[in-house]
């Protein structure tokens, strides 16, 4: 059921809400459930999953506004858009993609979420072995953090080299490329200092079968039911997190690809063109660099407003524009990273 003012609305007409009676909605009033969800067939795999590797150990579930698992309580908030196609379609055209929105891509947040979990149930950070190969956890938890591409100091798991932006982030990274069945991290993961990380899970894990939990909270953290604000206001929140806060200096490269010269006015406008293959550009830069569409999206919307600005029209054919542009904002991006802006996510 959804309250929509002062009226209840059930589920099943969440598909005939426009989105601006959606936005209006507050989370609290969206009665959702996990059931017969694809959610429910990735986290019935993750408890096969564990149970396969002899952890007697399965993460409770709730639903909030994001993915996460608190410290202190071994389970996973799973974010609501997943609980309903519809909020699916609302979530990704507010933010251009929807995170954890296709079984592979769940499983994966999930595994990472699951090495949080079992990282609290056994209280694995206590140990003094833990600190010697990940870190200390009481290292203060980054609001931006500066991935290194190249370092083989770590698992490569969820995109932005994630493991990079924090001890404990590190141990759930490392958890996850343990777990996942079929890994062959040993062979992958040959000759990187990350080894001995992947070694120390393994090890850990053997000692844990059979065990049971030393934490039991079965508590839920910011759960749906508490959360007053309105669909509209998560999303405005959401967007602004993850906002490009940072100046840009496009004009130099982008008359090195298109030109304001007279012998080009019967071209096509580079801002035009930009626009027509603005997804391609996007989706093509996410999935190289890992950065958020909606990220990568703002650094376009600026480009294509230079090119307006500038009057700036095709010079090469559009193959090699295409080429060309996606080759800048890939630099862009990276550079965006390097600067140490990244925002942590999960």
């Amino acid at each position: 059921m959804v309250r929509q003012g002062n009226r209840m609305v059930d589920s099943r007409q969440l598909e005939r809400m426009t989105d601006e009676e959606l936005l209006e909605v507050r989370l609290c009033d969206l009665r959702l459930s996990l059931r017969g969800t694809m959610v429910q067939a990735c986290l019935k795999q993750l408890y096969a999953e564990l149970g396969d590797r002899g952890l007697d150990f399965r993460p409770h579930v709730w639903i909030s506004d994001e993915w996460f698992s608190p410290d202190g309580i071994p389970g996973i908030a799973i974010p609501f858009y997943l609980a309903h196609p519809r909020l699916m379609r609302l979530e990704r055209k507010q933010m251009l993609e929807v995170e954890g929105g296709n079984a592979e891509w769940c499983m994966k947040i999930l595994r990472h979420e699951a090495g949080h979990a079992i990282d609290t149930a056994f209280r694995l950070r206590r140990r003094k072995a833990y600190r010697e190969v990940f870190g200390r956890v009481s290292v203060p938890y980054p609001s931006y953090y500066s991935p290194k591409p190249f370092s083989r100091d770590y698992v490569l798991h969820l995109d932005m080299w994630y493991a990079q932006s924090h001890p404990t982030e590190d141990f759930a990274e490392t958890f996850a490329v343990w777990l996942r069945p079929r890994s062959r991290w040993n062979v992958q993961y040959k000759g990187w200092p990350a080894l001995k990380k992947l070694q120390f899970v393994s090890q850990s894990m053997s000692e844990l079968e059979g065990r049971k939990p030393l934490v039991k909270s079965r508590l839920f953290i910011d759960p749906i039911t508490s959360l007053n604000k309105t669909l509209g206001d998560h999303y405005r929140q959401k967007r602004s997190y993850y906002g490009v806060d940072y100046p840009s200096f496009y004009d130099r490269d982008l008359q090195r690809i298109f030109s304001d010269k007279p012998e080009y006015a019967g071209k096509r406008s580079a801002s035009q063109f930009l626009r027509m293959i603005r997804t391609e550009l996007r989706t093509g830069v996410a999935k190289w660099t890992g950065e958020s569409q909606y990220t990568i999206d703002q650094v376009l919307t600026e480009m294509i407003d230079r090119c307006r600005d500038l009057r700036l029209r095709l010079v090469d054919s559009q193959a090699d524009t295409k080429r060309d542009m996606m080759i800048l904002l890939t630099v862009q991006t990276m550079n965006y990273l390097h600067q140490g802006y990244h925002r942590v996510a999960l």
